[in-house]
This record gives structure tokens, sequence and C-alpha cells, in this order.
């Protein structure tokens, strides 16, 4: 009977070990690659690795802390909307900015004004210099205010981002008419800046959607304008980038939203075909949705949404599941099977399909990012925030990025694309190339076409490594600049900038923005928007 129990015990205690060992085993092994990738990181040096081995920094740092971030932002968001905190502590913090601005006046008004914002949590790749010199006015807002659905109206702080208002909205039955693709911009960069989005064409950019705007000015007086309201300065505040006030609350309009974009892929070859394709598409206000991606200069695929509530449920792909390939690489395959197609993709994947990837640029600091194995391992963490990629990239890191790296949006006239996909193809030779149209109404301000009637524009991204021998930052940039004076086209301002002064006010309309300049008394209080965005200004 002894026997039989130590028999019993010895089987048990093998099944347990061998149990046990089963788990530690892939630890020990784990343990000791982590315990070996830190020795060779220590032996090469942090700086080594950062420069020639962004990945590892990336996926052992950068996206664990992405992860926190976004949990934090997102539960802080949700906090505060259940609670209604918002619209209580909203005027509170506007007093606040108020305060400042009159104590920077009291003070003798000695340098410029500017947000104090870090440079670095901004979505453009440059970080700006002026921060360092400029009098940092503290702007805490960052929440949604209020949801008016008998109004059509959404009213927000300038630091919410596109992520918390589709989160929100599409969980109630409502959505932006313009969402421009990435989850971390904000409403202030949107209107400060610009943004545009695939139902631009119908809508035109994300300034034409607002309806009011509120701002602390020079003087710290609070002032809100609208179409009828102080309409100079409503007119005047988008891409003024900071430079007639402080951007306290915007209201924006919002429209019903629908379960489904059922999305047409239509693979198009030659370059005459792609442009009349693409434009014939833009201009057919029965698409809800118009998007061109170019994978060289005689492919493409263009893309038609059409928002609805019913799908075939064969054809529903979630494309924003972390598990899912990337949007641009799914999009080429139907160019690559040379057949057109149609899928049913849930409303806010849509929206945030170029996410994951940040278009195709994560492809060059993570190569391997859309392997099946990255994505079904890490893909939950992906992408990693582009804040959190330029504050820890380092000078030398920088420098490589502004030599042999291209991220420009270029708004041209519809009349013009095919001239400059010929043109960029010379000079650059960066693919994919983001096609999407918007409508630009003739109104006032910095940007409006040429005529007196609106006008049907694209806007085209490039973002990637120049695959020409020739390219060299600053002259091809230059040669850029004037093709886009010459045809009446326009740079988006979060990019490289080489125009001086003259040919910058060559290419925006400044009379409404310099008269409220000298009206607001804004020209001892904020830089000028060109000495913001030029390349001297930013690093």
């Amino acid at each position: 009977g002894s026997g039989t129990r130590c028999r019993q015990r010895l089987l048990l205690f093998e099944q347990v070990g061998g149990s046990w060992r089963g788990v530690m085993e892939p630890a020990i092994y784990l343990a000791v690659l982590v315990v070996l990738l830190l020795f060779w990181v220590r032996s090469k040096g942090v700086e080594y690795i950062i420069i020639h081995h962004r990945w590892v920094f990336v996926c052992l740092f950068l996206l664990p802390l992405s992860v926190v971030f976004d949990v934090y932002y997102y539960l802080r968001a949700w906090l505060v909307f259940k609670m209604c905190s918002a619209p209580k502590q909203h005027d509170q913090r506007v007093r606040d900015i108020q305060r400042q601005v009159r104590e920077w006046k009291n003070e003798g008004s000695k340098t410029y004004m500017c947000t104090g914002r870090p440079g670095w949590l901004t979505v453009s790749l440059r970080v700006g210099k002026y921060k360092k010199t400029h009098k940092n006015i503290m702007i805490n807002l960052m929440d949604i205010l209020e949801v008016d659905t008998k109004q059509q109206v959404v009213r927000v702080e300038p630091l919410v981002n596109m992520g918390q208002v589709t989160a929100l909205l599409n969980s109630i039955g409502w959505t932006l008419p313009v969402v421009p693709e990435l989850d971390d911009l904000t409403v202030g960069g949107l209107i400060m800046g610009t943004g545009i989005e695939s139902s631009s064409h119908i809508y035109g950019l994300f300034q034409n959607i607002c309806v009011a705007y509120e701002l602390v000015l020079a003087d710290g007086s609070l002032v809100r304008c609208t179409e009828k309201e102080n309409p100079d300065l409503f007119y005047a505040v988008p891409w003024s980038c900071g430079t007639l006030g402080f951007l306290v609350a915007a209201e924006i309009k919002i429209i019903p939203a629908k379960k489904y974009v059922r999305l047409q892929y239509q693979p198009v070859q030659g370059l005459k075909n792609i442009c009349e394709t693409f434009s014939r598409e833009s201009q057919n206000k029965e698409n809800n949705f118009v998007e061109g991606l170019v994978y060289s200069l005689d492919e493409a695929v263009v893309m038609t949404g059409v928002l609805t509530d019913v799908a075939e449920p064969d054809k529903i792909n979630r494309i924003g599941y972390y598990y899912k390939p990337w949007f641009f690489k799914h999009v080429e395959k139907y160019l690559r099977e040379s057949h057109s197609a149609v899928e049913y993709i849930p409303l806010r994947h849509y929206y945030h399909r170029h996410t994951r990837s940040i278009f195709w640029e994560l492809q060059d600091i993570i190569p391997f990012g859309n392997n099946p194995l990255f994505r079904y391992t890490f893909g939950w963490m992906v992408p990693p925030k582009i804040s959190l990629l330029k504050l820890t990239q380092g000078e030398t890191i920088r420098k490589l990025y502004e030599q042999h790296h291209v991220v420009q949006d270029m708004l041209v006239p519809m009349k013009s694309l095919e001239k400059l996909i010929v043109f960029l193809h010379s000079e650059i030779k960066v693919y994919p190339l983001w096609l999407c149209p918007f409508n630009l109404p003739s109104l006032p301000g910095m940007v409006h076409p040429k005529g007196d009637e609106a006008e049907l524009y694209a806007d085209v991204g490039a973002y990637g490594e120049p695959r020409t021998k020739q390219f060299e930052a600053k002259a091809s940039t230059r040669q850029l600049e004037q093709f886009l004076r010459n045809s009446h086209s326009f740079q988006m301002l979060y990019a490289d900038c080489y125009l001086t002064r003259e040919e910058f006010w060559q290419m925006f309309d400044g009379s409404l923005y310099h008269k409220l300049r000298e009206q607001l008394n804004s020209k001892d209080a904020f830089p000028e928007v060109y000495d913001k965005i030029c390349k001297a200004a930013r690093h």
C-alpha cells in the first residue's frame, strides 16, 4: 500500500513538474533573449540602436508607452463626459488663459505669445524653435463639451482629437461630415492648419464644416465668431496657425451616421485614365467617399464609398482590427489581382483605415510590421505615438529624415493633377501617393480658388523615401513649391517649407489676415504665420 502511494506521489510530481517545465522553459528562453538583447544594446550604445535598428527601440519601449498613453486619455475622456464635468471646468480654464494673457500684457509684452503645449506633442514631424523664446500660455483644453443633436452641432475644446470625437459620436449614431485620418489629429490643429478626408469632395476642408470659433485675443478678451458674427475673424482663423488669438472652443457640424461604408475598389491602369477616373468619381455626389492610392506612374486603385446600414454578411471586412493587414497593402492586392471588388467596412474602421500603419510610414520604422506573426502578436499596440517618435528621434535621425525623407501634402486644382504626378515622379519618386478630392469654395481667407466660383481640387500626399538619385531635400522641395505657386496650388503648413516670405504670400492670400492682425493688435502679440512655419523656425 505504501509503495503504491509512493508511486502515485512520484507520478503526481512528474505531472506537476512537466506542466511547470512547460511554463518555465519558454519564460527562461524569453528571459535569456531579453538579457542578450540588453547586453547587445549596452555594447552598441543606445544611439547606435536608435539610428540603425530603430524598430528595437520602438517595439520594446515606444509601443508599450503608446498603449499607456491611449488607455489614460481614453479613460479620462470617458469619465469627464460621463460626469459632465467638462462644461463646468471649461469656463474656469478659459478665465485662466485670459489671466495669463493679461499678466503678459502687464509685464510689458516683451516677447510674442504661443501655446505652452510642447512641440513634440504635435503631429507635424518638425518641432517649432519659437517655443523656447516666446511666452508660453498654458492651454489645458481637451474635452468634448456638448453634443446638440437638434442643432446638429458638437462643441469641443481645441485639443480634442479625432479618435475621441468619432468614438463618442459614432456610439450615439452621429458623425462629423469630414473626419481627417489619424486618431491623434486635434481640432485646434485642423482649424489653425487644415484637415481633409475622402468626403471633402462634398463638404470641403475641415474648416468648412466649422460653424463657430471662440478665441482669447491679444488683449485677453473672449470673442465668438461665425459667418454672421465677426465674419472677418471667422474667415481669417483657418490656416493662421494661432497667430490671431488662442482658440478655446469650436462648434462643428454633425450628421447622422450609418453602420457601414460600401467600398468599391477599382484598379486603373495608365496615368491619364487614373486622373480621369478619379476626377469623374469625385464629381459624382452620390459617392460619400472618394480616394485614390497611386502605386506607380501608371498604376492606381480608385476607391468609392457609400454609407449604408445594410451589408452583405460575407463581404464585411473589419479592417480596423489589430491583426488585419495594413490598409494600403490590402488595397494593393486588388491591383496585383487586377479585378474590382466590393466590401462593407464598419464606419469607424473606415475613418481610421490608415491609422495603424500611419498611412505607409510605419513600414520604414518597423519593416516587418505587416507580417502576420507581428500583427497577431504585437499589432494591438500599433501604431506608436507620432509625438513619442519625435521626442526620441535625436538629432542624427532628425537630419537623416530631413535629407532622405519626404512628407508633403499638396493641394492642386484637379486640372493640374496629372502634371503634378508626372513632376513628382521625375523629381522625387515616392510611392504610394495618396489622392483625396475636395471642394474649395470661393470664400474670404488665405486659401480660395483663383476665380469667383468653387473649384474641385485634389490633395496629393507624398510620404516616404525618395527613389530618385538626384533628390536633394532643399532643392527638390523648392522646385515643388515653384510648381505649386505657378498652378495656383497650396502647400500644407505642417510640412517642410522653404518658401521665402514673398513667395509664401504669393501662394496664400494674406489680405484679410493682415487686416485682422492690425485690427486686433495681434502684430505685437503673435508672430506672423510665416515665421512659425518656415524652415528656419523649425528643427
